[in-house]
């Protein structure tokens, strides 16, 4: 293997992404960064007072590196194809771009960069369906806690816009939550345009930051949870002998029409919040695939067959593990492979049957060029017969 096929091997669609997301991030918050470490010697213990201290870096580099600084922690998430954190990313990179063409109207090379960035992104937002509570929850707290630093350092910077003026960190503190939970007691008003306009865009942020990080850790879950039960106790009668199809991916979505348009039953469990094109009549369980207690709902012990579609092989193993807990003694557990040198780790958990597409189109083909028929019984042989090639 080559040098560039190694490399290869290990990089993903989500690295690059992840890439492009962090290189925006840098490039925005870098030069506020290397400006304030310039400074910060020749003028350390000079500033008489909180805006004198803020005044080098001047209030519209604020957003910018604390977008920046977002924007990396959001390139984490990326790597990790969490849905929150491409949705965040979007949502920071589409304001900036905004901000440059409608407010600053200077757009730049950067500005450019970041068209680049949001095409990727839209191009990819399929992929990007994990879903994680912890992920969601961080980048929720990381959030909510750059607008505090955000509106606390604009408030600081403008203080004699507002009546009374604000002059000290506390008071600034105090203004920016409430400002951000638009609660408006009136004891602190502003009075320039700078300062009304920069309180405009406290409270639409605090509005989109709060709902946004709300729906993403409690929509899921709640989601997830009435699915449960609509779907766990009105269908469970009709849970059996049927096939469980775990994924939703585009050969899970094909093997679900082929099964449904015979007349079959077929259940199909997948992540909480995972993006599918599955008709709205669709058996879909949202929870975690490798849960005992998911596939259970899905009527493990009464199925004909588990067939595991996962994007990861390393998903198809746990899977596997659980489905062999619950399943009944006639379920039947397939498990598709990826990438074929996963074969012998996933036919140590001892599913019914590992296959792999790419071995079969290679069988396939061979036979193909060399002359033979395709027929129902030759297809039957290399799945049943020739368990050992193929599997």
């Amino acid at each position: 293997m080559t040098l560039l096929q190694a490399v290869k091997s290990r990089l993903n669609f989500a690295t690059g992404v992840a890439l492009l997301v962090a290189i925006n991030g840098i490039v925005l918050f870098l030069p506020v960064l290397q400006r304030g470490v310039a400074h910060s010697n020749a003028a350390s213990g000079s500033f008489g007072s909180w805006k004198e201290a803020l005044n080098f870096l001047a209030l519209l580099e604020i957003p910018g590196f604390v977008v920046g600084f977002v924007l990396v922690l959001m390139s984490l998430g990326l790597l990790m194809k969490s849905r929150i954190s491409w949705f965040f990313a979007l949502l920071l990179l589409v304001a900036t771009v905004c901000v440059d063409f409608f407010i600053l109207k200077r757009p730049d090379g950067v500005t450019f960069f970041s068209f680049i960035t949001i095409a990727v992104l839209g191009f990819y937002w399929r992929r990007f369906d994990h879903y994680s509570l912890a992920i969601g929850s961080f980048f929720a707290v990381v959030s909510i806690a750059s607008l505090i630093v955000y509106s606390t350092l604009g408030t600081l910077y403008i203080g004699d816009g507002f009546s009374p003026p604000v002059t000290d960190l506390q008071t600034a503190f105090y203004f920016a939550i409430v400002v951000m939970s638009t609660v408006g007691f009136g004891d602190i008003v502003p009075h320039t345009t700078d300062a009304r306009f920069f309180t405009l865009t406290v409270i639409i942020l605090g509005i989109t930051i709060f709902a946004i990080s709300v729906a993403s850790i409690a929509g899921p879950l709640i989601s997830s949870n009435i699915q449960r039960i609509v779907k766990g106790r009105i269908t469970h009668m009709a849970r059996k002998n049927h096939y469980i199809l775990v994924g939703v991916g585009s050969l899970a979505q094909n093997v679900y029409k082929s099964l449904t348009d015979r007349g079959e039953h077929v259940t199909v469990v997948c992540a909480p919040g995972t993006q599918h094109d599955l008709p709205e009549k669709a058996d879909v369980i949202e929870g975690d695939p490798s849960a005992a207690s998911t596939l259970k709902i899905a009527g493990a012990g009464e199925a004909k067959y588990i067939v595991t579609l996962c994007d990861s092989d390393a998903e198809i193993v746990f899977t596997v593990l659980a489905a062999k807990e619950v399943a009944g003694d006639d379920t039947q557990i397939i498990a598709l492979v990826n990438e074929t040198r996963n074969m012998p780790k996933v036919k140590r958990v001892s599913p019914t049957m590992v296959l792999s597409l790419p071995l079969l189109g290679s069988e396939l083909l061979v036979r193909t060029l060399q002359g033979d028929q395709i027929n129902n019984d030759l297809i039957t042989e290399m799945f049943f017969g020739k368990r050992n090639s193929l599997g």
